[in-house]
């Protein structure tokens, strides 16, 4: 008998661990999208979109298996120069009241290079082009306070050519105002949706006593 249950422990210790598949959604305060680009092929312009939104369901500890959606707001961009950010937004550029957002659906995620390679649809200015990104993370989940979260950090060029935003202009000294490669970097934090229940459990409100107090509070100087 205690041979079988040793056999049967064994067993069981062999066995893959289960997935564990949760929603984790983008938390826009801690997170950033950003770029940048040659200006007259001398210098780089970088900016930034202010707002961004988006899920990651899968298990982070397997995230080959994980399904990622981005979606950022066009016209939040963010180049810390009022002037050049309205003609980024006009027709000349991301013709923001046309296509409004900027999104990334995943494909499929493997492992590669430092860290994974996420492969997906990205549709910008109306067109939709197949991009890799290098990926770092997803990191260690910590809780904070009532939250369980994680994140990562991707990185990508893309030719802007591609997605129909051609503008640019010639210089007298010659080459061009505006580069066609943009090098993007991405940092998201995530908050899972979906704790675990002992998780949950933890950082739910203790339950009243009697006297209407929460169970587990400090004693009232009246209590000592």
């Amino acid at each position: 008998m205690k041979r079988l249950a040793t056999f049967l422990l064994s067993l069981i210790l062999a066995l893959p661990a289960a997935a564990e598949v949760a929603t984790w959604k983008i938390d826009p305060a801690h997170s950033t999208a950003e770029f940048s680009v040659r200006h007259l092929m001398v210098s780089r312009v970088k900016g930034r979109f202010e707002k961004l939104s988006g899920t990651v369901v899968g298990d982070l500890s397997d995230p080959t298996g994980a399904k990622v959606e981005v979606t950022i707001d066009a016209a939040s961009i963010d180049t810390a120069n009022a002037d050049r950010d309205d003609h980024l937004r006009s027709a000349d550029f991301f013709e923001v009241e046309t296509w409004p957002t900027i999104t990334f659906v995943s494909k499929r995620i493997e492992k590669g290079g430092k860290g994974l390679r996420m492969i997906g649809d990205l549709t910008m200015h109306g067109v939709t082009r197949e991009v890799t990104l290098e990926v770092e993370g997803p990191a260690r989940q910590v809780q904070a306070g009532r939250s369980v979260r994680s994140g990562a950090s991707a990185t990508t060029r893309i030719n802007r050519r591609d997605f129909g935003l051609t503008w640019n202009r010639a210089v007298e000294a010659g080459g061009i105002a505006v580069g066609n490669d943009i090098d993007i970097g991405i940092e998201v934090e995530l908050i899972r949706q979906d704790p675990p229940p002992a998780t949950a459990a933890q950082f739910a409100d203790p339950p009243p006593d009697r006297d209407g107090s929460a169970t587990g509070a400090l004693p009232t100087s009246r209590s000592r």
